[in-house]
């Protein structure tokens, strides 16, 4: 898996979006999704890679990441795609290529903007038609980010916790960025 276009700047974070080969499925069953989610934080941890948001998709993922370190991102995305891989290829008999050759990851700009971010990633499978709102979706971080259940893979950004000053305060302040909005809006 190559390198992705836009530069990895250490404490920046980045949407990444990484899709089946073909837009092919990428996960067939919940423990895929257990197995891709713990090889992510296995590497994510190694690479010194903070997760602030994701969303598993039948044929791709969503995730909003800070690199610690130029390259990070980069060594995360091909060291927990090739463990996944490997996973479905031993499960699933597949011999074809699960990923496509590139992910794809864009700069975020902190402020409100890694907020919309967030929240376009866990609406996901809203717009997608997969599910009428996002806490009826379980492969998401939205239930740790606005409904406070634990989520040990997450590391809340330093702007969403200037939403509030105890963790129930900011997940209300979060939630409430929900509320009467269109699932449309892009990050």
């Amino acid at each position: 898996m190559r390198r992705p276009a836009c530069p990895e700047i250490p404490g920046h974070p980045l949407h990444v979006i990484q899709r089946g080969r073909l837009r092919s499925a990428c996960f067939y069953s919940d423990e895929d999704c257990e197995a891709y989610l713990r090889s992510l934080g296995n590497y994510a941890a190694g690479l010194a890679c903070s997760l602030h948001a994701y969303v598993l998709m039948g044929n791709h993922v969503h995730l909003l990441l800070t690199p610690s370190r130029e390259g990070g991102v980069a060594s995360l995305m091909r060291s927990a795609s090739e463990h996944y891989a490997h996973y479905a290829e031993a499960i699933h008999h597949r011999d074809a290529a699960l990923w496509e050759d590139r992910f794809e990851a864009f700069p975020v700009h902190f402020g409100r903007y890694l907020l919309s971010c967030m929240r376009y990633i866990e609406l996901n499978p809203v717009r997608a038609g997969v599910v009428a709102r996002p806490e009826q979706y379980r492969w998401s971080s939205f239930h740790a980010n606005a409904l406070g259940r634990g989520d040990p893979l997450l590391t809340p950004h330093a702007h969403y916790c200037t939403l509030g000053r105890d963790a129930a305060s900011r997940q209300s302040a979060y939630l409430a960025l929900f509320r009467n909005k269109t699932p449309g809006h892009s990050c």
